[in-house]
């Protein structure tokens, strides 16, 4: 798995590293019981601080995305069907919120909008 961390980014770069796995996770990029990189050889390959790394690892447990066998390393824990449905619509939230913003630079109205949305709906089902 390919993580890129954003220098540039007002995102700190654990919660980075953490968006990078939960994304993997919601795609099925990395499935249930997968064992992740350790973290000395997560920092290692990112060049970052292993704190960072451990941090990035602590948030992705605290949050039920994996889980932590002593002496054995960090896991992906079973899918949890609700965390990734969350995590799908804080995207789709996201997305909306910049088309949104965009349509109205644009000047269109609510309605507008609504029936584009509806048109992509129809075309996709």
């Amino acid at each position: 798995m390919f993580i890129r961390i954003d220098n540039q980014s007002s995102d700190p770069i654990y919660f980075q590293i953490a968006e990078a796995f939960k994304r993997e996770i919601a795609r099925g990029g990395l499935q249930a019981d997968e064992a992740l990189p350790s973290i000395r050889n997560l920092a290692k390959d990112l060049r970052i601080s292993v704190i960072t790394t451990k941090r990035a690892y602590e948030e992705l447990e605290k949050e039920g995305y994996i889980y932590t066998v002593a002496g054995k390393g960090c896991f992906i824990s079973p899918r949890n069907e609700e965390l990734v449905r969350e995590e799908r619509l804080k995207e789709m939230e996201s997305h909306l919120a910049r088309a949104a913003d965009l349509a109205q630079l644009c000047g269109l109205s609510k309605e507008e909008c609504k029936e584009a949305l509806e048109l992509f709906w129809e075309e996709e089902q």
